[in-house]
This record gives C-alpha cells, sequence and structure tokens, in this order.
C-alpha cells in the first residue's frame, strides 16, 4: 500500500463512496478525533473463555469512546475511521452514532472490522485480546479526513494508539496533525501505548514527529516516560516538567491517585475518587474527555482535572469500554457529594 492511502474504493454505511453518517444533535464539532474503533466481545461473568458458553458484543475504541464522552458531556464531536463490510462494521457505525458522535467513516469491502474481546479470567484480573492485524482502521489514510472537518474545529485529539497501527494510519495523523496546525486549531495527544501494537521505542519515534506541535498532553507516567526517557518515571512532577513547554499543558492521569498538570510552569495536582470498581478499561479515556470538556468550557486547571478525575471514578463503574461515560448531572451529583444514595427514588 502506498502512503497516499489504499488503492480500492470504499464506501459509507447506505453505499456512497464516499464516508460521512451524520449524526450529532449538538451543532459543528467542536472536536474531530481519528482512530480505530472494534467490535467488542465480552464476558459478563467470571472465568476463562476456554471455559465459558457465551460472551456478549458490544465496541469499544479509544477515539471513539473519547467522543461519546465529549458528546454527553456538551462538546460536539466527530470521530474519523475506517471499518469493514461486515456486520460488527454497522454496528460500531451505529452505535457510535447513535450517541450523537459526527460520523466519518469510510465501509472497506477488502478488510474486517478489528476484534476485542475482554474477559475476567478472576474477579481481579481482566483479560484483552486483540484481533486487528490488517484490520480496516490499519488502512487509514490521508483521504479518509474529510475537507474543512478539522479546519473548522476547535481541538483536534490524536492518540498513539492510531500511529502504531501501521505506517498510512501513523501518515494520516501526521496529516490531521499539519492540517490542525495550518488552521490554527489546538491538538491533543494521549499517549496510549499499547506493548502488543509495537514496541515503546517505535511509539516514540513516531509521536516524535507530532510531538512540537501538541498543546495538551496525557499519559499515565509509563507512557509520559516514553517520550521522556531521560525523565525518572516514578516521579510524575519529573516528567512533566521534562514535557511541559510555552503554551503547553502536559497532564499525567494517576488512576486512583488521581492526576497532576503542568502547565505555564505552575504544577496542579487533584486527588482521586473512592468508587467501586466494575470494569477500568475505557477510564483514562473518560478522563480525558472530562479534562478537555472544562478546558473548552473555559474551566481553570484545577477543575478540569477535578471533572477528569470525576468521570474517570464515574467511567469504572459500569461494564464496557464507554457506557459509563458519564453526563454533565452525574459529575455534579458527584461532585458534590450528592451521590451517596445508591437508590433513585
Amino acid at each position: 500500500m502506498s502512503s497516499g492511502g489504499s488503492a480500492h474504493s470504499s464506501r459509507d454505511i447506505r453505499g456512497d463512496e464516499r464516508s460521512h453518517s451524520g449524526g450529532n444533535r449538538g451543532g459543528a464539532p467542536r472536536v474531530v478525533t481519528v482512530g480505530e474503533t472494534m467490535a467488542l466481545m465480552r464476558t459478563s461473568v467470571n472465568g476463562s473463555l476456554a471455559h465459558l458458553p457465551t460472551v456478549d458484543v458490544a465496541l469499544g475504541g479509544a477515539e471513539s469512546n473519547l467522543a461519546i464522552g465529549l458528546c454527553r458531556l456538551g462538546v460536539p464531536s466527530a470521530w474519523v475511521s475506517r471499518v469493514g463490510d461486515d456486520p460488527l462494521g454497522t454496528r460500531v457505525v451505529r452505535e457510535i452514532r447513535g450517541e450523537g458522535v459526527d460520523v466519518h467513516c469510510a465501509i472497506d469491502p477488502q478488510r474486517p472490522t478489528g476484534l476485542m474481546v475482554k474477559s475476567r479470567p478472576t474477579a481481579a484480573t481482566t483479560r484483552v485480546d486483540y484481533y486487528r492485524s490488517g484490520s480496516a482502521a490499519s488502512a487509514l489514510a490521508p483521504m479518509d479526513l474529510p475537507d474543512g472537518l478539522i479546519e473548522n474545529a476547535e481541538l483536534l485529539h490524536v492518540s498513539g494508539l492510531t500511529s502504531l497501527l501501521s505506517p498510512d494510519a501513523h501518515l494520516t495523523v501526521v496529516t490531521a496533525v499539519k492540517r490542525a496546525v495550518a488552521a490554527g486549531v489546538k491538538v491533543s495527544l494521549d499517549v496510549n501505548f499499547r506493548s502488543r501494537l509495537g514496541t515503546r521505542e517505535r511509539l516514540a519515534t513516531l509521536l516524535g514527529d507530532v510531538l512540537e506541535h501538541v498543546d495538551v498532553l496525557f499519559g499515565g507516567p509509563e507512557e509520559l516516560s516514553i517520550l521522556a526517557p531521560d525523565a525518572e518515571e516514578a516521579v510524575p512532577r519529573t516528567l512533566l516538567h521534562a514535557l511541559a513547554r510555552k503554551g503547553r499543558e502536559a497532564v499525567v492521569k494517576l488512576g486512583p491517585d488521581g492526576a497532576a498538570a503542568l502547565t505555564d510552569g505552575q504544577l496542579h495536582e487533584a486527588p482521586g475518587h473512592v468508587v467501586d470498581v466494575v470494569d477500568t478499561v475505557g477510564a483514562g479515556d473518560a478522563f480525558v474527555a472530562g479534562y478537555l470538556s472544562a478546558r473548552l468550557d473555559g474551566l481553570a486547571v484545577p477543575q478540569r482535572l477535578a471533572r477528569a478525575n470525576a468521570c474517570g471514578a464515574l467511567a469504572c463503574t459500569t461494564p464496557g469500554d464507554w457506557e459509563g461515560a458519564p453526563r454533565l448531572r452525574e459529575l455534579d451529583a458527584l461532585l458534590s457529594g450528592r451521590g451517596g444514595d445508591p437508590v433513585s427514588r
């Protein structure tokens, strides 16, 4: 495949030669994100897939998780991707559109929709297996980026996941970032390292192509250390100081310990929340959605961190990658202390 994209044609779910399926109920997209969403097979009970008789069908992907989370928080968002010409691809597009996301998704007649299988071998462990090699989204190409979509947004969000899918997918990320910069659109990056897709060294090289243009940077300590190998990983403050620059916000996600952000030389820290954890997958995407929504709402950094931590915590209380992404009223209940009674009357 050439770096300019796949040679075959693509269509959308309705059979058109281009790929757009609108669904945004909140107006023109303020945020655009690009990346793969997979069909998700997940177990509803604990145990090995070698023995369990049934699985549930859902979907999951970091970028669509983010877009859904933003829409639920009142920020119109768009998602750009590719899926296969198969029932799972149809389901992916339908579900994401149904959440109000503006969907721009090419339907690839030659490649399948990627698949993720999530199980809980024990009550304390989660196993995630990916079947995404040669998937439709691995053929993402710059031609899949609609004209004017990025230029008319306020923020472009990308992640390391997409760059690791394939050379063409990485070129799509680089092209999207260049278009955003040329149009004066802010760029957000979540490192989102997945060891099954590539090495830390490979990701560092790829993200080096866009890092200088990033205005808001997210990652856990291990992820941020990929971009700052000389910093001490165990000290989040050191990582933030190594990666922050004038005009850039560097944010470290610390899970139950909360989060910290460094911007304009000032360090901000916020504690996490104690919740009954059901499923942690997708919590990081909910965190980023909370932070970016607060940023777009004009809130100060401490309030951005508070909203992000609350979003991440609430996402952990529900099974699924995005189903627990909260709405503003649910956030208000948690942040105000009114969420103590689990029964709605």
